[in-house]
């Protein structure tokens, strides 16, 4: 791949060109040359973009693509497209398909699914087998096999010994185990966050002492077990409380949030609007204030789309019976950038890698291309024509957003819009 990029604003602060605007030449996938003028040395093809923006490649720690066995939610195939027009050029896919992933050959099969694409698939296997919670999955087959971490997506493991023996044995090849932070008993049949709104609306509430209980417990677990953790999406005030003090016990835990929890309150499903029902529920403005200091002082460690494709089928019945989750690729970098502001959002986007084991490639001479291509400074209404997953689930749809992904030249392939 041989290309000449054309006046981009280089936003990276690892390279000596943060916050410059410069021509970059790419010969054979390796950057070679930077500088403000650069000419065409061999009829190479030429990318001149308007505002055009250029970081690093972007990261998300969770999506749903549905294949196996629910492609009619979305294929890897186009998942994967979803999130190159999306700007990520790594993604870590969950294990939530049918059959679920949780022994080498659908390690493997995801992998080869996934080869060939401008975005790199990181397959999530399933931490116990068919995610059920009773016995661990095969964590070394599958880790040799290419599984980047283990979880069971949207289940909490209910057995704390199970949790004690898998943060255990995944040790032993420096694993890294995700428990998704749900204390289900308390939950009960609770459908979105306990609080005023949820007595107004007459839904039955899910407290925030669900997340907190489980996360206690399972840093407790680590504290005495050792190994490496990451909690999922945390929602609450109390909860970036619990992972700051472990953090400052030297206990090797990281944690994400998912955008939408920080952008939307338990408001938002005033109309009953079942596009809002995710898990972790939405929580209150004060939680969103807690989470948004996590991320500025590093108690919480990335952001998540938290992207889950669900049928119309699934979506279209009353509030009590829809499942939870909302698609977020196509939105992420929109959402992020109405709250925080160019740097940091791509400072959120590009955190979280090494904890996935994605190598990092700073825009600079010598350097292989992995970089998201993006404006930002474009204003726009999301709408049904910005989405490009199968399935139309979307908690943003009818938002002001701002910043205009281009896409992304990533693994050798140019993939723009």
């Amino acid at each position: 791949m041989n290309i000449l990029i054309k006046s981009a604003t280089i936003i990276d602060p690892r390279s000596e060109f943060h916050n410059t605007t410069q021509d970059i030449l790419v010969e054979n996938g390796v950057i070679t040359k930077i500088e403000s003028n650069l000419t065409n040395p061999g009829n190479y093809q030429e990318i001149a973009l308007e505002n055009l923006h250029i970081s690093q490649g972007w990261f998300d720690s969770s999506v749903c693509f549905g294949e196996p066995g629910f492609e009619e939610r979305d294929t890897i195939e186009n998942g994967l497209k979803t999130a190159a027009a999306s700007g990520f050029t790594s993604v870590a896919m969950n294990a939530n398909t049918h059959p679920v992933i949780d022994c080498n050959a659908d390690i493997t099969f995801a992998k080869a699914k996934g080869a060939n694409h401008a975005t790199a698939l990181l397959p999530v296997g399933a931490l116990t087998v068919e995610s059920k919670g009773v016995d661990l999955a095969e964590l070394y087959d599958m880790n040799t096999a290419g599984a980047v971490a283990f979880y069971d997506y949207k289940k909490s493991i209910a057995n704390p010994n199970l949790m004690k023996i898998a943060l255990q044995y995944a040790s032993n090849f420096n694993g890294l185990v995700l428990s998704f932070p749900q204390e289900d008993k308390v939950v009960g049949q609770g459908v979105m966050n306990e609080h005023v709104t949820s007595t107004r609306l007459g839904l039955k509430g899910i407290p925030a002492l669900a997340e907190e209980l489980h996360i206690a417990r399972d840093l407790f677990l680590l504290e005495y077990t050792g190994g490496k953790l990451h909690i999922p999406t945390i929602s609450t005030k109390k909860s970036v409380e619990l992972i700051r003090d472990a953090k400052a016990k030297g206990l090797d835990v990281t944690c994400s949030v998912a955008i939408h929890n920080l952008y939307f309150t338990d408001d938002s499903l005033i109309d009953f609007n079942t596009n809002f029902k995710v898990l972790p529920p939405l929580r209150t403005q004060t939680d969103i204030d807690a989470l948004k200091t996590g991320l500025k002082d590093g108690t919480i460690d990335m952001v998540t789309s938290d992207h889950n494709p669900l049928d119309v089928e699934h979506k279209k019945v009353e509030f009590d019976h829809a499942a939870y989750g909302t698609i977020g690729l196509e939105s992420a970098f929109g959402a992020l950038q109405t709250l925080f502001g160019t740097e940091q959002t791509i400072k959120l986007l590009t955190q979280g890698k090494d904890r996935f084991g994605v190598s990092e490639s700073s825009i600079s001479v010598g350097n292989t291309l992995d970089v998201t291509l993006f404006n930002p400074n474009t204003e726009y209404v999301f709408s049904k024509s910005n989405i490009v997953s199968k399935s139309a689930n979307a908690i943003f749809e009818n938002e002001n957003l701002k910043g205009q992904v281009y896409g992304i030249i990533a693994n050798n392939i140019i993939a723009l819009k």
